[in-house]
Protein backbone atom coordinates (compact mmCIF):
# COMPACT_ATOMS: atom_id res chain seq x y z
CA UNK A 1 0.00 0.00 0.00
CA UNK A 2 1.42 3.25 -1.00
CA UNK A 3 1.25 5.73 2.00
CA UNK A 4 2.27 9.06 -0.14
CA UNK A 5 5.51 10.62 -0.67
CA UNK A 6 8.22 10.83 1.54
CA UNK A 7 8.17 14.61 2.46
CA UNK A 8 11.63 14.13 4.53
CA UNK A 9 13.92 12.78 1.37
CA UNK A 10 16.61 14.89 0.43
CA UNK A 11 18.41 14.68 -2.72
CA UNK A 12 22.20 13.56 -2.22
CA UNK A 13 24.45 16.38 -3.43
CA UNK A 14 26.08 15.94 -6.89
CA UNK A 15 29.56 14.56 -6.47
CA UNK A 16 31.04 16.33 -9.59
CA UNK A 17 30.53 19.82 -10.36
CA UNK A 18 29.07 18.35 -13.65
CA UNK A 19 25.84 18.97 -14.75
CA UNK A 20 25.49 21.66 -12.74
CA UNK A 21 21.65 21.67 -13.47
CA UNK A 22 21.86 19.59 -10.45
CA UNK A 23 22.92 22.00 -8.36
CA UNK A 24 20.08 23.63 -8.61
CA UNK A 25 17.41 20.80 -9.25
CA UNK A 26 18.50 19.27 -5.64
CA UNK A 27 17.26 21.98 -3.99
CA UNK A 28 13.58 21.93 -6.20
CA UNK A 29 12.86 18.38 -5.63
CA UNK A 30 12.09 18.64 -1.88
CA UNK A 31 9.33 20.86 -2.81
CA UNK A 32 8.04 19.60 -5.49
CA UNK A 33 7.50 16.08 -3.39
CA UNK A 34 5.60 17.84 -0.78
CA UNK A 35 2.71 18.84 -3.74
CA UNK A 36 0.34 16.14 -5.67
CA UNK A 37 2.13 16.71 -8.45
CA UNK A 38 3.10 13.67 -10.62
CA UNK A 39 6.61 12.90 -12.03
CA UNK A 40 4.57 13.38 -15.35
CA UNK A 41 2.54 16.31 -14.68
CA UNK A 42 6.15 17.95 -14.00
CA UNK A 43 7.85 16.70 -17.14
CA UNK A 44 4.37 18.28 -18.60
CA UNK A 45 5.66 21.44 -17.28
CA UNK A 46 9.21 21.32 -17.98
CA UNK A 47 8.36 20.91 -22.02
CA UNK A 48 5.66 24.21 -21.41
CA UNK A 49 8.93 25.76 -20.04
CA UNK A 50 11.33 24.44 -23.09
CA UNK A 51 8.10 25.51 -26.05
CA UNK A 52 7.85 28.66 -23.90
CA UNK A 53 11.75 29.27 -24.86
CA UNK A 54 11.20 28.15 -28.33
CA UNK A 55 8.65 30.76 -28.79
CA UNK A 56 10.61 33.61 -27.50
CA UNK A 57 13.36 33.01 -29.40
CA UNK A 58 11.41 32.57 -32.54
CA UNK A 59 10.49 36.64 -32.18
CA UNK A 60 14.34 37.31 -33.01
CA UNK A 61 14.35 40.08 -30.17
CA UNK A 62 16.99 40.22 -27.40
CA UNK A 63 15.05 40.91 -23.95
CA UNK A 64 12.70 37.72 -25.71
CA UNK A 65 15.76 35.78 -25.56
CA UNK A 66 17.06 36.35 -22.28
CA UNK A 67 13.83 35.43 -21.05
CA UNK A 68 13.84 31.99 -23.00
CA UNK A 69 17.29 31.50 -22.27
CA UNK A 70 15.62 31.88 -18.20
CA UNK A 71 12.85 29.80 -19.29
CA UNK A 72 14.82 27.19 -20.74
CA UNK A 73 16.91 26.76 -17.13
CA UNK A 74 13.94 26.03 -15.61
CA UNK A 75 12.87 23.56 -18.39
CA UNK A 76 16.22 21.47 -17.31
CA UNK A 77 15.92 22.01 -13.99
CA UNK A 78 12.26 20.21 -14.11
CA UNK A 79 13.64 17.63 -16.64
CA UNK A 80 16.16 16.67 -13.55
CA UNK A 81 13.00 16.70 -11.19
CA UNK A 82 10.82 14.45 -12.05
CA UNK A 83 12.87 11.11 -12.18
CA UNK A 84 13.44 11.71 -8.69
CA UNK A 85 9.96 12.49 -8.19
CA UNK A 86 8.80 9.25 -9.94
CA UNK A 87 11.03 6.98 -7.74
CA UNK A 88 9.91 8.63 -4.63
CA UNK A 89 6.46 8.32 -5.53
CA UNK A 90 6.56 4.73 -6.88
CA UNK A 91 5.41 6.40 -10.44
CA UNK A 92 8.62 5.26 -12.66
CA UNK A 93 6.75 3.62 -15.84
CA UNK A 94 8.21 2.61 -19.41
CA UNK A 95 5.33 5.32 -20.66
CA UNK A 96 7.30 7.72 -17.85
CA UNK A 97 10.50 7.48 -19.39
CA UNK A 98 9.87 7.56 -22.84
CA UNK A 99 7.17 10.49 -22.52
CA UNK A 100 10.55 12.13 -20.91
CA UNK A 101 12.48 11.31 -24.02
CA UNK A 102 9.88 12.94 -26.39
CA UNK A 103 9.63 15.76 -24.18
CA UNK A 104 13.50 16.14 -24.55
CA UNK A 105 13.21 15.91 -28.37
CA UNK A 106 10.59 18.07 -29.06
CA UNK A 107 11.87 20.50 -26.43
CA UNK A 108 15.55 20.78 -28.37
CA UNK A 109 14.37 20.19 -31.95
CA UNK A 110 11.68 23.49 -31.61
CA UNK A 111 14.38 25.43 -30.13
CA UNK A 112 16.89 25.15 -33.22
CA UNK A 113 14.27 25.44 -35.48
CA UNK A 114 12.61 28.40 -33.95
CA UNK A 115 16.17 30.44 -33.39
CA UNK A 116 16.88 29.54 -36.80
CA UNK A 117 13.80 31.38 -38.45
CA UNK A 118 14.29 34.32 -35.26
CA UNK A 119 17.56 35.10 -36.38
CA UNK A 120 16.86 35.16 -40.09
CA UNK A 121 13.97 37.39 -39.55
CA UNK A 122 16.10 39.98 -37.41
CA UNK A 123 19.25 39.82 -40.23
CA UNK A 124 17.47 39.44 -43.15
CA UNK A 125 19.60 36.32 -44.00
CA UNK A 126 17.91 33.29 -45.08
CA UNK A 127 20.91 31.05 -44.70
CA UNK A 128 20.29 31.36 -40.37
CA UNK A 129 16.69 29.81 -41.08
CA UNK A 130 18.47 26.50 -43.31
CA UNK A 131 21.19 26.20 -40.08
CA UNK A 132 17.65 26.13 -37.65
CA UNK A 133 16.21 23.42 -39.54
CA UNK A 134 19.41 21.10 -39.88
CA UNK A 135 20.22 21.14 -36.64
CA UNK A 136 16.15 20.42 -35.85
CA UNK A 137 16.77 17.47 -38.69
CA UNK A 138 19.75 16.25 -36.70
CA UNK A 139 17.99 16.42 -33.08
CA UNK A 140 15.50 14.13 -34.93
CA UNK A 141 17.74 11.36 -36.57
CA UNK A 142 19.31 11.59 -32.80
CA UNK A 143 15.99 11.24 -31.29
CA UNK A 144 14.93 7.82 -33.64
CA UNK A 145 17.99 6.22 -33.42
CA UNK A 146 17.90 6.63 -29.51
CA UNK A 147 14.63 5.02 -29.62
CA UNK A 148 16.16 2.27 -31.39
CA UNK A 149 19.01 1.71 -28.93
CA UNK A 150 16.61 2.04 -25.90
CA UNK A 151 14.12 -0.04 -27.17
CA UNK A 152 16.81 -3.10 -28.18
CA UNK A 153 18.77 -2.50 -25.04
CA UNK A 154 14.89 -3.33 -23.14
CA UNK A 155 14.25 -6.57 -24.93
CA UNK A 156 18.18 -7.51 -24.42
CA UNK A 157 17.37 -7.20 -20.66
CA UNK A 158 14.11 -8.73 -20.68
CA UNK A 159 15.18 -11.76 -22.98
CA UNK A 160 17.29 -12.09 -19.70
CA UNK A 161 14.17 -12.67 -17.40
CA UNK A 162 14.71 -9.38 -16.08
CA UNK A 163 10.75 -9.05 -15.22
CA UNK A 164 11.05 -5.02 -14.63
CA UNK A 165 14.12 -3.31 -17.49
CA UNK A 166 12.66 0.05 -16.65
CA UNK A 167 13.71 -0.32 -12.98
CA UNK A 168 16.45 -2.08 -13.53
CA UNK A 169 17.84 0.22 -15.79
CA UNK A 170 17.59 3.53 -13.69
CA UNK A 171 19.19 1.63 -10.89
CA UNK A 172 22.36 0.65 -13.12
CA UNK A 173 25.22 2.88 -11.91
CA UNK A 174 26.62 4.48 -15.34
CA UNK A 175 30.06 3.39 -16.73
CA UNK A 176 32.53 5.79 -16.50
CA UNK A 177 34.74 6.42 -19.02
CA UNK A 178 38.64 5.78 -18.98
CA UNK A 179 40.45 5.90 -22.09
CA UNK A 180 41.29 9.29 -23.92
CA UNK A 181 38.83 9.07 -26.37
CA UNK A 182 36.15 7.87 -24.29
CA UNK A 183 36.21 11.06 -22.13
CA UNK A 184 36.22 13.05 -25.21
CA UNK A 185 32.92 11.09 -25.90
CA UNK A 186 31.64 11.82 -22.65
CA UNK A 187 32.41 15.49 -22.53
CA UNK A 188 30.92 16.33 -26.25
CA UNK A 189 27.88 13.82 -25.97
CA UNK A 190 26.79 14.67 -22.00
CA UNK A 191 28.13 17.23 -20.10
CA UNK A 192 27.07 19.70 -23.04
CA UNK A 193 23.69 18.37 -23.29
CA UNK A 194 23.29 18.24 -19.45
CA UNK A 195 24.00 21.79 -19.42
CA UNK A 196 23.41 23.72 -22.67
CA UNK A 197 20.49 25.84 -21.32
CA UNK A 198 23.16 27.61 -19.39
CA UNK A 199 25.42 27.92 -22.64
CA UNK A 200 22.10 29.57 -24.16
CA UNK A 201 21.21 31.57 -21.46
CA UNK A 202 24.82 32.93 -21.75
CA UNK A 203 24.89 33.86 -25.22
CA UNK A 204 21.65 35.25 -24.94
CA UNK A 205 22.65 37.59 -22.52
CA UNK A 206 25.47 38.91 -24.94
CA UNK A 207 23.39 38.67 -27.76
CA UNK A 208 25.33 36.25 -29.60
CA UNK A 209 22.71 33.17 -29.68
CA UNK A 210 23.47 32.94 -33.71
CA UNK A 211 26.46 31.03 -32.62
CA UNK A 212 24.17 27.69 -31.61
CA UNK A 213 23.07 27.67 -34.87
CA UNK A 214 26.14 26.99 -36.79
CA UNK A 215 27.50 24.80 -33.98
CA UNK A 216 23.72 22.80 -33.76
CA UNK A 217 23.57 22.45 -37.74
CA UNK A 218 27.05 20.45 -37.31
CA UNK A 219 27.20 19.28 -34.01
CA UNK A 220 23.99 17.58 -34.12
CA UNK A 221 24.88 15.63 -36.63
CA UNK A 222 28.10 14.48 -35.11
CA UNK A 223 25.95 13.69 -32.05
CA UNK A 224 23.98 11.17 -33.58
CA UNK A 225 26.79 9.50 -35.36
CA UNK A 226 28.52 9.40 -32.27
CA UNK A 227 25.92 6.78 -31.19
CA UNK A 228 27.43 4.15 -33.51
CA UNK A 229 30.44 4.55 -31.58
CA UNK A 230 30.93 1.26 -29.80
CA UNK A 231 29.78 2.31 -26.48
CA UNK A 232 29.57 5.94 -26.46
CA UNK A 233 25.65 5.48 -25.55
CA UNK A 234 27.19 3.83 -22.16
CA UNK A 235 28.99 7.06 -20.43
CA UNK A 236 26.33 9.25 -18.94
CA UNK A 237 25.78 10.87 -16.17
Amino acid sequence: MNSGPDTRYTPGRPKTPFPLVRHLSVHVTPLLVRTPISANQVTTLSMLFGLGCSWMVLQGVWALDVVGGAMLVMCYILDNCDGEIARIKGQSTPFGMRYDSFVDFIVHVSFFASLGIGVAESTGQEMWFWMGWAAAAGGTINYAIGFYIDARSRKELEDKGVRDPTGRMAAEQPKMPVKFYEWVIYTFRELTRADFCFIVLGLALLDQTWILLPTGAIGSQIYWGALFIRGANEYHV
